[in-house]
């Protein structure tokens, strides 16, 4: 098949998305390398990010074009191999085992804090906030703190477990807003050396380690965005994990990005520049892994708040481009633009979701208006 197949099949299904070649919406893309077309439909979303990343095709508004693309289910029409042989991968081997945890910290959250300086809010917050009666990302990402300690009953004196604390802003608030004590354990060194910095004076105790080798009995649990590198091979032995950690009267959160079918693996884009070893869970996966562990008290959906989210951290981003683009280079400022804009236009699509899931070992007692 020809170069002329290639082009006019993949044109044939963008129109159908409302997408047109040199067009003159916003989401339109043009093209500067007509190698794009085959290279799209042989190698799926692998193709559309590399090929991005290498300057062959640009769009005014990705998050629009990825939106109108997914919401069209294009996804599903171009490139079946790929999928089916990540998919396979992810059956064959334990990608997010023990020894293989440390691969995301060090490729993706280690880069630079810098970079998420610039990037996210004042307290270093990187998952979605809560936009609810907010204004700017700082409100929201107080909002979804204040969500979640409020749903966890958070009191002075608890001791709480954050799984996957990030560069400590959920501990600190929690240590500083509700007097808890707060141990929080990562696999990012950069993000432990951040943390324990910024949470020195209080009741916080950051540590580099795996959820596996966690020890101690806590109030409380919260994970925050850590979930998408558990691995559905590992979904139980987590629950396992939380149950044996937690205390009888004790309450669990997870807040996770969730895909709408069960999968084996992320998409071979993401997993090879951005999460390696990732991938997100089903509500289906997450309902087996908890099944006879802990009782599901509540599920709150709002996946349409990290499309806000993401395109807060991407207008950060843009306006500290001049910088990223000198210390990171421009094939690296590309595929950050890339990964937020994608991203964002999968939430707003609903391609993707966005759950907190709250959790008992033995049931909450008595009524209990759990909060929005």
């Amino acid at each position: 098949m020809g170069d002329s197949y290639f082009r006019h099949h993949l044109q044939h299904l963008l129109a159908s998305a409302g997408v047109t070649v040199d067009g003159p919406e916003p989401w339109d893309i043009s093209i500067h390398d007509n190698r794009f077309y085959r290279r799209v439909l042989t190698e799926g979303h692998l193709g559309v990010g590399e090929s991005y990343m290498d300057g062959w095709w640009d769009s005014p508004a990705l998050d629009e074009f990825f939106y109108r693309v997914l919401r069209a289910g294009l996804e599903q029409k171009v490139s079946g191999l790929p999928r089916i042989l990540n998919a396979l991968a992810g059956k064959l081997f334990n990608h997010q085992g023990i020894h293989r945890s440390l691969k995301v910290g060090k490729t993706h959250y280690d880069i630079g804090n810098d970079l998420y300086r610039l990037m996210l809010d004042r307290r270093m917050i990187y998952s979605c906030g809560y936009w609810h009666n907010a204004e700017t990302l700082d409100d929201a990402q107080e909002n979804k703190l204040r969500l979640i300690f409020r749903k966890l009953q958070l009191k002075a004196g608890m001791k709480v477990l954050d799984i996957g604390c990030g560069w400590g802003g959920a501990a600190r608030f929690a240590a500083e807003e509700y007097g808890a004590e707060v141990t929080g354990i990562t696999i990012s060194k950069e993000q432990a050396h951040w943390a324990e910095d910024h949470c020195k004076e209080l009741a916080v105790n950051i540590r580099l380690e795996d959820y596996r080798k966690v020890s101690g009995r806590y109030d409380r649990i919260y994970s925050i965005g850590m979930f998408e590198h558990v691995g559905y091979k590992n979904y139980r032995r987590f629950f396992q994990t939380v149950r044996h950690l937690l205390q009888p009267d004790g309450l669990f959160l997870l807040h996770t990005i969730g895909s709408n079918r069960s999968d084996t693996n992320t998409d071979p884009w993401t997993t090879r520049y951005i999460f390696p070893n990732s991938m997100l869970p089903s509500a289906k996966q997450i309902a087996a892994a908890a099944e006879g562990l802990m009782i599901l008290e509540d599920w709150h959906s709002f996946g349409h708040d990290y499309f806000h989210t993401l395109k807060a951290w991407y207008e950060n981003v843009e306006k500290n481009s001049e910088y990223i683009e000198k210390h990171y280079g421009r094939r690296f400022m590309r595929m950050w633009r890339y990964y937020l804009l994608s991203s964002a236009g999968s939430f707003r699509g609903r391609h993707v979701q966005l759950w907190q899931i709250l959790f008992s070992p033995k049931g909450i007692e008595g009524s209990w208006a759990v909060p929005r």
